[in-house]
């Protein structure tokens, strides 16, 4: 019987090692920095709306309370991605969940953007843009940390 934390992944079991189909393997240094850096960025850009939330609603044409709940879960969500990034084995599913939400996030942001979903300003649409690409930019990175792990097993 396995054990998980808070945010669903697997504790690390005491009686045996992770199996290969459960763990990243190989050279896995690109892939946990780019973890490490997008939970950085993430997390920044969370604490910025969670606690800017008031001041942003005018510039950006954000609701406070939209602000303020998306900071929130971008800090949560950073310290996922964090602890996804801190191992030197991370655990498969994990980072095929962060890349799947990268992308998930990506795509809703483009969305929100072309259809002006809450009215935002013309700034607001701009920055709604220009993190979607970062956002972006991280998943594809992870993505490429993870083959060069597998392919570095080879």
């Amino acid at each position: 019987m396995s054990s998980s934390d808070s945010f669903g992944v697997p504790a690390p079991s005491r009686t045996s090692a992770p199996t290969d189909s459960t763990v990243v393997r190989g050279d896995t240094g690109l892939l946990r920095l780019a973890l490490r850096l997008d939970a950085v960025a993430t997390g920044a850009v969370g604490a910025a709306a969670l606690i800017g939330c008031a001041a942003l609603d005018s510039i950006l044409g954000l609701p406070v309370a939209f602000l303020a709940g998306i900071g929130a879960f971008l800090v949560l969500y950073a310290l996922f991605v964090a602890r996804v990034g801190s191992a030197s084995a991370p655990n498969r599913k994990a980072v095929r969940a962060v890349i799947g939400s990268n992308l998930a996030w990506f795509a809703l942001s483009v969305v929100m953007a072309a259809a002006g979903w809450l009215d935002p300003t013309g700034l607001g649409t701009v920055m709604i843009v220009v993190q979607a690409v970062a956002v972006l930019g991280f998943a594809d990175l992870q993505l490429l940390g993870l083959r060069r792990a597998r392919t570095s097993l080879v």
